[in-house]
């Protein structure tokens, strides 16, 4: 047994066991609790844990959601885009081909436009060549007068197809061109066959208007069907580069001068589709070798000699012209020779026209010099023939052309300054013939005046398509400063010289111009000071009206204000200097007189309307103005003027 000394030992052995497990169940009901709290916590991190995740997984989903849409969105863009950017592109494409498609056309027509001109030049120029060359043949002894007579029918006529005909064969010698001819039947010839003697052709050699009138109305009256050639002397200062297919024709031809036959040497050519021929003396060889054409003391003597060499040329060699055209005092003296001397030569269907632009005392000499080429002074120095009116003691060449012609076209005549002249000393003789005589404006320089090829408008135009008119019209009035409107009535003035009273006349229709609706553009083609003066004072004068003053002119602008007007004022009808008339007519214009005392063109489109009427017609009846301005600008006045002349005598 133990001693009891260990007793107290185990109770305090028990008491701490049971200390110790009360410490132990606190530390379970604490662990316990720590673990409840830590799974409550747990619970409630892991629920907040799971709410976060479904949030976050809700919002991702949403946002996903969200992107789709707009990716869904931004591909239906894409699509719609690309179909849109798609179809764009096919109406390029369907623009560009039917671009292209109308500029192919538009080549297509330029170059038909292109090869009928080419064509129709082509076979004037051949026409003129196998002519000429028909001519070289005579003179040559190769053929005689009554064949040449007959090939020149049938080459004239185009009954030889002359796009057939080879070229090559044009380059070898007559003999070659002549067998080629006679291999086409002959036929008989109709139309008419005008020969020109003159002095002047633009562009060979000008000094006045005659030069671009001679031009400008051969190729009119080809256009027509007529055949035209052309004699002119063989001046030095001639511009040769302009003949097309120049040829010195070797044989000489033989004329009469001074009691003597004298040779000349005979060129040919075509220039702008007429056929040329030029007399060069060979013994006379200073009478055309100078630096000017006119203005020496023995003129007279110069044109007398060129007058009978072109007559006996003529003869000669067969011509049988239904017409010899010969122009102011310089060939006047064909007149006289023709009927006293050539008439009988074959010539006996041949008629003479004279057309005076010119009445210059230069052609007044002593009966003598008559005898130079062969006329006789003693049977034409008289009253009735070739005597002067004033001066009993010489005679007057031009008015021995007004005698011996069957009819007169007189033009109207200005001198330098643009005054218009009177026939001093002609006016009995005038009087006399009266029943011969026309009256004719000008002819236009249609390579110069021609809307549609005109190198200073913005926009062509012509009867076929007159659209561009109204183009010109805006253009005129933006360089004005004046209010752009194709609708506005533009009414033009172009002059060089203006007297008081047109000045006031003018003054007076623009101030009672009723309609509102209309521009006034008036332009002076002159630099005198004094005049201008004058002139600018009009837009001081005269307020409320859209009005512009020009004095200065600068290049073509002339021909922008005929172009972009719809009326043009006049100062006379009978304008040699500026035509404006002809010009006005030419680019669809009304051409008005300001000072109605005197009537227009006897056979304008237009009559002698007043500006007031004019005005009216515009606003009222569109339809009859623009037939009206068609038709005037198919007119050319001084063309038909001269085809009344020709068919009068030919009925004669």
């Amino acid at each position: 047994m133990q001693s009891a000394p260990n007793l107290p030992v185990m109770w305090n052995l028990s008491l701490r066991g049971s200390s110790s497990k009360v410490q132990i169940l606190n530390l379970k009901h604490r662990k316990t609790h720590a673990l409840h709290c830590l799974r409550s916590e747990g619970n409630a991190e892991f629920e907040n844990s799971q709410e976060n995740i479904g949030l976050n997984s809700v919002t991702k989903e949403a946002k996903h959601k969200d992107i789709w849409n707009l990716f869904r969105e931004a591909q239906q863009n894409i699509f719609i885009l690309n179909k849109k950017r798609l179809a764009a592109v096919e109406e390029l494409e369907k623009l560009k081909k039917e671009k292209d498609e109308l500029l192919e056309r538009i080549n297509q027509l330029e170059a038909e436009s292109s090869q009928t001109v080419t064509k129709k030049a082509d076979e004037s120029s051949l026409l003129w060549k196998l002519l000429l060359r028909i001519d070289s043949m005579v003179i040559n002894g190769l053929i005689g007068v009554e064949e040449a007579s007959s090939m020149r029918n049938l080459v004239r006529e185009h009954q030889v197809k002359l796009s057939e005909f080879p070229l090559d064969v044009l380059q070898q010698g007559d003999a070659q061109v002549l067998a080629e001819l006679r291999r086409f039947p002959t036929k008989g010839r109709n139309g008419l066959h005008v020969i020109h003697i003159c002095t002047e052709m633009a562009p060979l050699v000008s000094v006045g208007p005659l030069a671009s009138y001679i031009t400008g109305l051969s190729c009119a009256l080809q256009g027509k069907g007529y055949l035209v050639e052309v004699i002119l002397p063989k001046y030095s200062t001639l511009d040769l580069e302009e003949i097309e297919g120049l040829r010195e024709i070797e044989a000489d031809a033989y004329s009469y001068f001074d009691g003597q036959l004298h040779a000349n040497r005979i060129w040919n050519g075509v220039v702008s589709g007429i056929g040329v021929t030029l007399i060069q003396p060979l013994y006379y060889v200073s009478m055309f070798s100078r630096d000017k054409v006119y203005g020496y003391p023995d003129d007279i003597d110069r044109f007398a000699y060129f007058s009978r060499a072109s007559l006996d040329y003529i003869a000669k060699y067969g011509k049988q012209p239904d017409v010899l055209h010969i122009h102011n005092w310089q060939t006047a003296i064909v007149g006289p020779l023709f009927w006293d001397v050539f008439a009988n030569q074959g010539l006996e269907d041949t008629r003479v026209l004279l057309t005076c632009q010119e009445f210059d005392s230069k052609c007044l000499v002593p009966p003598e010099k008559l005898e130079l080429c062969g006329l006789d002074p003693t049977s034409l120095h008289h009253l009735d023939r070739l005597q002067d009116n004033t001066n009993p003691q010489v005679v007057n060449i031009l008015k021995g052309g007004i005698v011996y012609s069957n009819k007169v076209v007189v033009m109207p005549s200005s001198d330098s300054e643009g005054r218009a002249l009177h026939h001093p000393g002609l006016e009995p003789t005038l009087a006399v013939h009266k029943e011969k005589l026309f009256f004719a404006p000008f002819g236009l320089d249609n390579s110069t005046w021609d809307p549609s090829r005109d190198v200073y408008l913005p926009e062509n135009y012509s009867v076929e398509d007159i659209r561009g008119k109204s183009i010109c019209k805006v253009e005129l009035q933006r360089q004005l400063g004046l209010v752009e409107d194709a609708s506005t009535t533009i009414v033009g003035c172009v002059f060089s010289e203006i007297s008081d009273v047109d000045l006031e006349s003018l003054k007076s229709l623009v101030r009672n111009t009723e309609n509102n609706d209309v521009q006034f553009v008036i332009m002076l083609m002159n630099e005198d000071q004094m005049i201008s003066r004058k002139v600018e004072t009009i837009e001081d004068e005269i307020e409320g009206r859209s009005l512009k003053v020009v004095t200065e002119e600068t290049e073509g602008f002339s021909h922008l204000v005929f172009a972009g007007s719809d009326i043009m004022l006049c100062m006379n009808f009978h304008d040699p200097v500026l035509q404006v008339p002809l010009k006005a007519l030419r680019y669809g214009t009304i051409p008005i007189q300001v000072n109605r005392k005197t009537a227009g063109f006897s056979d304008s489109t237009f009559g002698n309307m007043p500006l007031r009427q004019a005005l009216d017609l515009i606003k009222k009846n569109t339809r009859l103005w623009n037939l009206k301005i068609m038709e005037a600008m198919e007119k050319d006045l001084c063309c038909d003027i001269h085809v009344s002349a020709y068919i009068s005598i030919k009925n004669m």
